[in-house]
């Protein structure tokens, strides 16, 4: 039995009612938090009914589909309505690619199954966007082709095994595609290779933009991982990437995914002063040593060198992109920078050679967090 691991993720014991009033006790197979998934198992002294994965690949935007769930405990409602979007991102996990409907999905609708006109289940309701809690016709449902490799790995493994490329990476804007001259906003920069990871021996550098993987075209950063991670472990892959202006072509090798869970920290950062900072494009800076460290109380990760920002100008476009007070700036375009001097006169160099905006590889935070920000030299 397939349902949404919110479901069930905090449960102590799980009771399956089926139609016609029989309950049964079920065990955890498997549970996906990234994909929000989960496989449960049941005994049964007769046979139980099942219904059948459709293609979700093939449904198109405007046609009639059917919700089927349990909305506010009242027992098994179907509502109807129609694919409003494929592909959606709501920003609830790194492979989200949700099919959008209206068809009414209400609190008690998690983990029932969206049909098609054919009475095939093309995807698996999850989550909603409401201000009161209740349907405004904003649901969003699992696509079964991304739904079908997850439960067969819970269900053949206990866990899911995904494939893993080893690179860190961010969107590409407008501002960074002029940058990084690629015509046009698209695919996924790299802004870090994993040093024990596959991508570090295939040859794959910071500021590759993979436009292609394995045949699929990279339209957004947001593509590749959940790509990467329907992609077979073992398997030898072409990405395409533009480096430099140019298309060059990679073969790789994937490796495992570690599922294992990561705590994350936040920490807010201070402001501080320090002995002759100087200004550039909206940021007082000063040298990374061993004082402004201490000012940022253990705020910038060992090892981390650069420039360390002390105050950003709120109307700055450094501010618009989330530069914040102890935030280092590592390097310029490629080329580390120790101090303020540095940083201006590569961009006086970037300046000369027709550039209007340059690249910034930021570190963030104790955990060194790198990313790249551009912005314009003037």
């Amino acid at each position: 039995v397939v349902t949404n691991n919110h479901v069930i993720a905090e449960a102590n014991e799980i009771t399956l009612v089926f139609n016609d009033g029989t309950e049964l006790k079920a065990e955890v197979v498997g549970k996906d938090q990234k994909t929000d998934l989960a496989v449960l198992k049941v005994k049964s002294d007769k046979p139980l009914k099942s219904v059948k994965f459709g293609d979700s690949e093939k449904a198109r935007v405007g046609e009639w589909v059917i919700a089927i769930g349990n909305p506010f405990g009242f027992g098994g409602s179907v509502s109807a309505g129609i694919v409003s979007a494929k592909q959606r991102n709501i920003r609830s996990g790194p492979y989200d690619s949700f099919i959008q409907t209206d068809a009414a999905i209400n609190k008690g609708n998690s983990g029932g199954p969206l049909f098609n006109m054919d009475g095939d289940v093309i995807g698996i309701n999850t989550a909603i966007i409401s201000p009161s809690g209740g349907s405004i016709g904003i649901g969003f449902s699992v696509p079964s082709a991304m739904a079908m490799p997850v439960i067969d790995q819970l269900r053949q493994y206990g866990e899911t095994r995904r494939g893993w490329l080893g690179v860190a990476i961010q969107d590409v804007d407008d501002d960074t595609a002029d940058a990084l001259k690629l015509g046009k906003a698209r695919g996924a920069m790299v802004i870090n290779v994993d040093e024990k990871g596959p991508a570090k021996g295939a040859g794959f550098e910071r500021e590759d933009v993979i436009i292609k993987f394995d045949g699929k075209e990279i339209r957004r950063s947001s593509d590749l991982p959940r790509i990467v991670a329907q992609t077979p472990i073992g398997k030898e892959v072409e990405v395409l990437v533009m480096r430099a202006g140019k298309e060059v072509t990679r073969k790789v090798t994937l490796g495992k995914l570690d599922e294992s869970p990561q705590q994350a920290s936040l920490q807010q950062k201070d402001k501080a002063d320090a002995l002759k900072p100087s200004s550039l494009l909206g940021l007082e800076l000063a040298p990374l040593n061993a004082e402004t460290r201490r000012r940022f109380m253990n705020a910038i990760k060992e090892g981390i060198e650069g420039v360390v920002v002390l105050n950003v100008d709120p109307n700055s476009v450094a501010a618009e992109r989330r530069i914040a007070a102890g935030d280092v700036i590592v390097e310029v375009q490629r080329e580390p920078v120790k101090n303020a001097g540095d940083i201006k006169k590569r961009l006086d160099d970037l300046k000369a050679q027709g550039q209007k905006r340059a690249l910034f590889y930021v570190a963030s935070g104790p955990e060194g967090t790198l990313r790249y920000v551009t912005l314009p030299i003037n």
